[in-house]
């Protein structure tokens, strides 16, 4: 069975409405991301035929693929599907901003610690929109967004973003590329990191994106930097954090920590927008004891995803984060 056949799917087209900025009545979409799935997965053993994922035995990209979307599907309540339209493998490795790229050799050296990386360390998406006719693509809607299944050293971002306006999404904006007409996202996923750190990828876009949404909504009905509120910088008012910090996080990544504190994420889920006042007392049992993709999944599931708009964002907030077309400049 190939990529593409195991993760198309067809869901209903998307929902089409003009509405006011408060409007009670907007209804939710189904939001289809058409996606080119690039695999950048070179032959490094010549005599085998081996490519780089099974030389390591680092991940399978499908499998990788079918948990990530499994996951967004059920953390955005069956609201973001992904339609693989194509995958493309690549028996090379991605060309520097530099033009110089690894070869087999070269690479494996790195990995063994005889050479150091290569730098600049940036790979040159330019020379990728160019060799894969993205502009053109998204122009034309063939294609929402683009996967980069990549490996250590790749010089990819997490996220990144194309088109008219685009803007910081987990990395500087791509320029020169209005050609697509509109705005695109190419994530940057590591087959030797598993499905929480694509998920980290993600959730790092849905922080940019939120940031970019609400940044002319005054700071007293601010809902996104309400969201992330943990009780290290809000004492005693914390709802769901970020994608580092949980609400009883105290560093980076501290999601296994025993600590209870009180939180308002039940009344997010259950209550939003229309807020009840619920708290109580979350530690890191509610996300996993420390594992990354339950932690990400459990903050993820959270994202406000029911009908109406506030001040004039949509109560809807996976529109957004699936679709930067639906942000304002």
């Amino acid at each position: 069975m190939n990529f593409f056949s195991l993760f198309r799917r067809k869901p209903a087209p998307r929902a089409q409405a003009t509405v006011a900025a408060n409007s009670p009545d907007e209804p939710l979409e189904t939001i289809i991301l058409k996606t080119l799935v690039i695999v950048y997965n070179p032959i490094v053993e010549p005599s085998t035929g081996k490519r780089l994922s099974e030389f390591m035995r680092w991940n399978a990209v499908e499998d990788l693929g079918r948990g990530f979307m499994s996951d967004i599907l059920q953390a955005s309540g069956g609201l973001v599907h992904y339609q693989i339209i194509e995958r493309i493998d690549v028996n090379a490795f991605p060309v520097k901003v530099d033009g110089r790229a690894y070869d087999a050799e070269s690479y494996l050296s790195v990995l063994r610690g005889d050479a150091p990386p290569l730098a600049p360390a940036e790979a040159n998406y330019y020379a990728i929109l160019k060799d894969f006719n993205i502009l053109s693509r998204v122009a034309k809607n063939e294609i929402d967004e683009v996967w980069i299944f990549n490996f250590p050293h790749a010089g990819f971002y997490e996220s990144i973003m194309g088109g008219p306006s685009a803007f910081w999404c987990n990395a500087p904006p791509l320029q020169r590329t209005d050609a697509a007409k509109r705005r695109f996202i190419i994530m940057g996923f590591s087959y030797e990191r598993g499905v929480g750190e694509m998920l980290e990828n993600m959730g790092h876009r849905a922080e940019s994106i939120m940031e970019k949404t609400f940044e002319k909504v005054p700071t007293e009905a601010n809902l996104w930097r309400r969201f992330i509120r943990y009780d290290k910088t809000s004492p005693g008012k914390a709802a769901l954090g970020n994608v580092h910090f949980a609400p009883n996080s105290v560093r980076d990544y501290d999601w296994n920590n025993p600590a209870a504190v009180m939180s308002e994420c039940d009344d997010w889920f259950h209550n939003f927008p229309d807020f009840k006042g619920i708290r109580r007392e979350v530690s890191a049992n509610e996300w996993g004891n420390g594992d990354i993709r339950k932690h990400h999944v459990w903050w993820l599931t959270h994202f406000p995803k029911t009908k109406g708009r506030l001040n004039g964002v949509s109560n809807n907030w996976w529109r957004y984060i699936a679709d930067p077309n639906n942000v304002s400049a």
